[in-house]
């Protein structure tokens, strides 16, 4: 028999166990709300950093942009140049397309254009101009590494797109997608490098020449049986031209042909420079001979040494051919020669392969850089192969 108190206990402790066994009213709604809350945060943050992502690379582009009127106008020679070039164009873009991509606007919609279409046909168009570049330089200028520059780049240029392509057509090994990967991401960053390069080359051509120069150096080039051929003799007919105008402005430069004799030549370079500088109608007074140079650094520094002789603390000016003057001025900036470099037209076959023999040139000045990149590509790379392995097994399969 239950006492009446007792049951009155059960039946309250009853009432309040069954309220503690069920969720309140309010708990659902009040987690709900804090998922919501967290929900409408996200988005939030998400349309916030949607907001500032083109006020960032905006103001990047405008950093680099600036950096660049300053470096260049401290010294157009500076390669860096080029670096702040192409940084301000592309987080340009990006702040455009940024700005606009829920509404694009004519300057978006062009530069998607340009991004997705001219590119990529620009692309295609240049690999294959390169290798028909390639097999004209073969056939008039013979076989060598160098001339084998703008074919060996198209054929690069051209395999790249088909190995992506078979990388995604179908699976593939770990390894072969890792090499492919790698592949890929080395050939963006020579094209990232040469991009750099090509727009230095374009900002220098912009930069203020010496109007009158106290000695113009005539850099040198192979001759053939004691007689300059067509490739030296446009350097010399750029040099004699700005003779000419100087001196009818009653300011005759020094004319100083630069370069020694190779062991396939019958006189120093200077010497039959100097000869065709004459037979132009240069003062002999004005022809200093520099003919002991074997490189472009000897080239400048004893061309300098006679110049200092002969007018101390004259302004030189370099004469080259075209797709030699960047690297030329590059040389000069850091030989502290305070020279700005000018360029003579070359036939037009020659300039594709002669530019990339340019670009490759600078690159090896600062390999050791671009040995460091290579090595991080190869190193995440690699790393991101060992953690697909990792996930597949097939690494504790051959630890077993």
């Amino acid at each position: 028999m239950v006492d009446e108190d007792d049951a009155d206990a059960g039946t309250v402790h009853g009432a309040r166990l069954g309220r503690s066994s069920r969720p309140r009213a309010g708990t659902g709604a009040l987690e709900g709300r804090r998922a919501y809350a967290s929900r409408a945060g996200a988005e939030v943050d998400r349309d916030n950093g949607a907001v500032m992502t083109p006020y960032v690379t905006g103001g990047a582009a405008i950093a680099c942009a600036v950096a660049l009127v300053v470096s260049w106008r401290q010294d157009p020679r500076r390669l860096r140049n080029g670096v702040f070039a192409v940084l301000a164009l592309a987080l340009g873009a990006i702040a455009v397309l940024t700005a606009q991509q829920d509404d694009p606007g004519p300057l978006a919609q062009l530069i998607a254009v340009v991004a997705l279409g001219v590119l990529p046909l620009g692309y295609l168009v240049l690999s294959v101009f390169l290798v028909a570049n390639g097999l004209v330089m073969l056939r008039r200028e013979g076989r060598s590494l160098g001339n084998l520059m703008s074919l060996l780049t198209g054929l690069a240029m051209a395999a790249l797109p088909v190995l992506l392509v078979v990388v995604t057509q179908r699976e593939r090994p770990t390894w072969f997608v890792s090499f492919v990967l790698a592949l890929l991401l080395l050939g963006g960053y020579v094209g990232w490098v040469f991009a750099c390069f090509a727009a230095y080359c374009l900002t220098y051509r912009f930069a203020p020449r010496t109007r009158r120069a106290d000695a113009l150096v005539v850099l040198g080039s192979r001759v053939i049986d004691g007689r300059v051929p067509p490739l030296l003799a446009a350097r010399l007919d750029r040099a004699v031209g700005i003779y000419q105008r100087q001196r009818g402005e009653g300011h005759a430069p020094l004319v100083v042909p630069s370069g020694g004799q190779g062991p396939d030549e019958s006189v120093p370079e200077g010497v039959a420079m100097a000869e065709y500088a004459r037979g132009k109608g240069v003062d002999p007074a004005h022809l200093v001979v520099e003919d002991r140079a074997r490189t472009t650094e000897e080239n400048l520094l004893l061309s300098r040494a006679l110049v200092q002789e002969r007018r101390p603390g004259g302004r030189m000016l370099v004469v080259t051919n075209d797709y030699h003057v960047f690297r030329t001025a590059l040389l000069a900036r850091r030989l502290g020669t305070g020279a700005h470099v000018v360029g003579a037209p070359t036939a037009r076959y020659y300039v594709p392969s002669a530019y990339l023999r340019e670009f490759v040139a600078v690159v090896r000045e600062h390999w050791r850089l671009h040995a460091v990149v290579a090595a991080i590509i190869l190193a995440i790379v690699a790393a991101g192969m060992w953690v697909s392995l990792q996930d597949t097994g097939l690494v504790d399969a051959l630890a077993v």
